[in-house]
């Protein structure tokens, strides 16, 4: 696997743990995964340092917030050349209803999920984002009727 980095089996645990609860505090997290304190601080800082733990964050429930609609949108855009797929990309990923953003192969160039309010706020990122870009030929979206399942977590390898 490119760029993995060795993990042993401590780290495993500390990560499986940090991914159902990045709120332990560091004495909960070491009692969780059976070593001392101070060897789970360092171990945590290290992930980190390392980019293996990207960041910590909070997953809020959309529909208690008031951002109940989700849609998945595939994008083709006309010229395919590098420089036109970052500059849709980063125009993209500067809207904060853009949740995630892929670029993919065999279909759309890029497929987006998007956490909106409603339909008006839909629309209204679709003029922002779609519509007033001329390099966009094709726009397909998708929108959840219900959530089965949503987790950011990883499934790890097993210690070896």
């Amino acid at each position: 696997m490119k760029n993995s980095i060795n993990l042993d089996s401590a780290d495993l645990r500390i990560l499986e743990q940090l991914q159902r609860d990045a709120s332990l505090s560091n004495q909960d997290l070491a009692a969780a995964v059976h070593t001392s304190a101070a060897t789970c601080l360092r171990r945590v800082k290290r992930l980190s340092d390392l980019g293996v733990i990207e960041r910590r964050v909070a997953i809020l429930s959309p529909q208690k917030i008031g951002a109940g609609l989700t849609a998945i949108v595939e994008v083709s855009l006309d010229r395919q050349g590098a420089e036109h797929i970052e500059a849709f990309e980063a125009r993209a990923v500067a809207q904060p209803e853009v949740q995630q953003c892929y670029r993919v192969s065999s279909g759309p160039d890029l497929v987006l999920v998007l956490q909106v309010v409603d339909m008006a706020a839909y629309h209204a990122l679709v003029q922002r984002l779609f519509t007033q870009d001329a390099n966009v030929r094709n726009v397909k979206a998708f929108f959840s009727v219900h959530r089965a399942k949503f987790s950011a977590a990883i499934a790890l390898p097993a210690a070896g």
